[in-house]
């Protein structure tokens, strides 16, 4: 029998319990009362090597759709640094790179469905990448994900009000000017000294809450809460791996910038299915 929207009001009226449903689901997933935390395995030094073998193994099998997908990341993050200079903001330019790592977990989410579905044997290509759209806890990943540019949003002003506090208020000339300011002056040495520790707690924050969270999210059914602590779970027992891992993280971060930001379309498809993999040596299977 062929289906009609029948009359308004009761076209409206399923809509809105369609409505409630979905709206009931995402209050569970962020109240997380599914399941209890999964059990935490150590890792070390050579679970990140195999994490990041497994990356490259997936970026090698998913180039073309990948770098299509992230050059994106580095298209946005050039109009951001063109923006800076526009506005005389040359120093929100380093924090704005250095926020790639803040955002990063949040942005990565299509790869590691992507990894995912390769993991599992199954034909893969960048439309899988949105499937996350379609999962029941999107709701828990979006809040995630908004909670995570949040802290990128204080890092921010932060830096800036680090800025205010040491080289400012006036605002450099020109880009050559300013970094010679930071590299041969006693204010621009105490913005370094300032701003750097600063920038590794916010890091250190995200790098907890986030090391594991968003893939659980998509891999298992539980909330919000459950995702966050087993990932500072993960971090807690350990400590150095976690560490170890947001250097290199931020390491490979600097490096594909250095190209205007052009190196990032192959290093953040590589760390986020890294990510993914790195999750499965963490948590145990289900």
């Amino acid at each position: 029998m062929t289906k009609t929207i029948g009359n308004p009001l009761s076209w409206g009226t399923r809509m809105l319990g369609v409505a409630g449903h979905d709206i009931g689901e995402v209050a569970r997933e962020l109240g997380g009362a599914h399941t209890a935390p999964p059990q935490v395995q150590s890792i070390g030094v050579e679970d990140i090597r195999a994490a990041l073998r497994q990356g490259v193994a997936d970026f090698a099998a998913l180039r073309t759709d990948v770098i299509g997908a992230c050059l994106l990341y580095p298209i946005i993050g050039a109009c951001l640094i063109w923006a800076a200079f526009h506005n005389s903001m040359l120093p929100l330019i380093f924090p704005l790179v250095s926020g790639f790592a803040l955002v990063g977990p949040a942005a990565a989410v299509g790869l590691y469905e992507m990894s995912r579905q390769r993991e599992a044997g199954r034909p893969t290509s960048w439309s899988d990448g949105f499937a996350v759209l379609q999962s029941p806890r999107f709701g828990a990943i979006l809040v995630l994900g908004i909670a995570h540019f949040f802290v990128f949003f204080m890092w921010m002003l932060t830096a800036y009000f680090i800025f205010q506090i040491t080289m400012g208020p006036d605002l450099p000339a020109s880009a050559g000017i300013f970094l010679s300011e930071v590299l041969t002056t006693g204010p621009g040495w105490a913005m370094i000294a300032l701003g750097v520790p600063v920038g590794f707690l916010f890091a250190l924050l995200v790098l907890a809450t986030s090391v594991v969270s968003f893939p659980l999210l998509i891999d298992r059914p539980v909330g919000l809460p459950v995702a966050v602590v087993t990932s500072v779970e993960v971090a807690r027992k350990n400590p150095v791996t976690v560490v170890v891992w947001g250097g290199i993280v931020a390491g490979m971060l600097v490096l594909g910038s250095i190209p205007l930001l052009l190196g990032l379309a192959v290093v953040l498809p590589i760390l986020g299915h890294a990510t993914w993999h790195l999750y499965r040596r963490a948590v145990s299977p289900a």
